[in-house]
């Protein structure tokens, strides 16, 4: 059993290998859903994290549907993660019916090889769950990163159990978002997956001292959850 944890910047990524993590999605701007990490954040993970890491591949925040010159950004962000060494990469097209884009995923999974390529929860928006697994499939994806088209996994918990029987071995299904150690048991036992994900994300103060009372902002900063890391190992380990 495997959990990947989901990352926004290195100080996290470094805890989240420390607490046990044993692959990191490494994203960027948590408010936007994750995008695409600078180079030089890619470069630092890479020379400080040992474990795997996939990198999101997402120019930007939004909807899922992207321009050929957007796509053309994908591709060239791929190709760097290749150049850096990293061991996946994590992205996801649709077109605007709510269908795979299968043309540009095929194209971009094969840019990516050898690397590992994860379907994000794009697919939790996609129109036919099924369908579009079986699209996924045919790509070449090596994994479906998804909610059951739910804001939270444990609502969609019985379309993933779906998608891990339809699966049958051809692509991995790995559950995510509101996943925690009080319900990661329930999940792998109900849905029979191999791997979870969740961020384990909390809030840590900002250390400013001066902040300007006419800019009321929130500096605090995006962290993992240690000892949540651990007891979900201690669980999934059992």
């Amino acid at each position: 059993m495997l959990l990947e944890i989901c990352v926004f910047n290195t100080a996290t990524a470094i805890a989240a290998e420390q607490a046990g993590a044993d692959r990191i999605e490494l994203c960027e701007n948590y408010a936007n859903g994750g995008t695409t990490p600078s180079y030089g954040y890619l470069k630092t993970v890479r020379e400080k994290i040992s474990i795997p890491v996939f990198p999101m591949i997402r120019p930007r925040g939004g909807d899922y549907f992207h321009t050929k010159a957007e796509i053309e950004i994908i591709l060239k962000d791929i190709l760097l993660c290749k150049e850096l060494q990293f061991e996946g990469v994590v992205f996801g097209l649709l077109n605007q019916d709510g269908s795979i884009d299968q043309e540009n995923t095929a194209r971009l999974v094969e840019a990516s090889y050898p690397l590992d390529v994860t379907f994000h929860r794009a697919f939790d928006r996609c129109k036919d769950p099924l369908e579009s697994l079986e699209t996924l499939i045919q790509c070449g994806c090596t994994r479906v990163l998804t909610s059951g088209q739910h804001p939270k996994v444990t609502d969609g918990l019985p379309l993933v159990k779906t998608l891990v029987e339809q699966a049958n071995d051809r692509i991995i299904i790995m559950p995510g978002s509101g996943l925690n150690s009080s319900n990661v048991k329930d999940i792998i036992d109900t849905a029979g997956v191999t791997e979870v994900h969740t961020s384990a994300r909390i809030r840590i103060p900002s250390t400013t001292a001066f902040r300007n009372p006419l800019m009321p902002e929130d500096f605090d900063i995006d962290f993992v959850d240690a000892n949540e890391i651990k007891k979900i190992k201690s669980i999934i380990n059992q």
